[in-house]
């Protein structure tokens, strides 16, 4: 199969232009306040709407500076280095989820100062909503012809047309100069809207719909995203800055997943042995 000639920006009105991959963040996001909005209309919701919306306000600042500098401070820091204002060009792609999610974390605590909100009972309810916006931002980052997988056989991979790709075909699969077309590569980015984005989405939705210990649906996002963002690396070519980090296939991605996972499987343990019939349960 061939990568489609698409268009990074959606529409240009004069200096101004909307990029597929801004656009793409912007759905996720208001699709997650959506449902947010659905959820906290059933009977017994510890929230108001107007509480979502301040909610939402936060995780997006959460997102854009903490996916930016993680993406900056993970993977590009010799480039930002060189490039300072890079940090600004978010049209360009380059945002790291790793560094989202501390992002999230950060917006959480001070949501919960300020509306005096226990900080697993935040994460408890917005955990499920998140894997809307990494499916989202995941196409974008397929629109944007980015984070491409290894070469593979597979009747869906994609090639590459080399003189729009050259970083892919020069840099990451040293192909000779004058290459027409890359060999079929892996999808990641589809891998890893369907994983990470789809099938998180529909576990978490259906696990959190009862009533659960507080932090099991937190971690459970943990588990679910660490352990599919480890397994997709394996196909997913690295940086060509940073390499593997280990053992020819030990990547950054997977550093920053590994303790996501343990310590998602803590979290849950610990949620489950500590309830009594007179302990906090999760409720929408």
């Amino acid at each position: 199969m061939l990568y489609p000639d698409i268009d990074p920006v959606v529409l240009a009105l004069g200096p101004l232009k909307i990029h597929w991959y801004g656009l793409t963040y912007l759905i996720g996001m208001v699709g997650g306040w959506w449902l947010a909005r659905v959820r906290v209309k059933k009977p017994g919701s510890e929230w108001t709407a107007a509480q979502v919306d301040d909610l939402l306000f936060y995780v997006a600042l959460g997102v854009i500076l903490g996916g930016r500098l993680g993406y900056i401070l993970f993977y590009g820091f010799s480039n930002w280095l060189a490039d300072p204002l890079a940090l600004l060009r978010l049209w360009e792609g380059g945002m790291s989820f790793h560094g989202g999610f501390l992002g999230v974390l950060l917006a959480m605590y001070l949501y919960g100062r300020k509306h005096q909100r226990g900080f697993f009972q935040l994460t408890d309810f917005i955990a499920p909503f998140i894997p809307l916006g990494l499916f989202a931002g995941r196409i974008g980052n397929f629109i944007n012809g980015e984070l491409w997988g290894k070469a593979t056989d597979l009747p869906w991979g994609m090639q590459l047309r080399c003189d729009q790709f050259l970083h892919v075909c020069r840099d990451k699969l040293l192909l000779p100069p004058g290459t027409e077309l890359s060999p079929p590569l892996h999808p990641n980015q589809l891998y890893e809207a369907l994983l990470e984005g789809a099938l998180l989405f529909l576990l978490l939705w259906l696990f959190s719909a009862r009533p659960r210990p507080r932090m099991a649906v937190s971690a459970l996002f943990l588990i679910g995203y660490g352990s599919f963002r480890f397994m997709i690396e394996f196909v997913r070519m690295p940086d060509v800055h940073i390499g593997y980090l280990a053992g020819g296939w030990f990547t950054m991605g997977q550093l920053l997943s590994l303790p996501m996972i343990i310590i998602g499987v803590w979290m849950l343990g610990h949620a489950y042995r500590r309830t009594t019939l007179s302990s906090p349960t999760y409720r929408d």
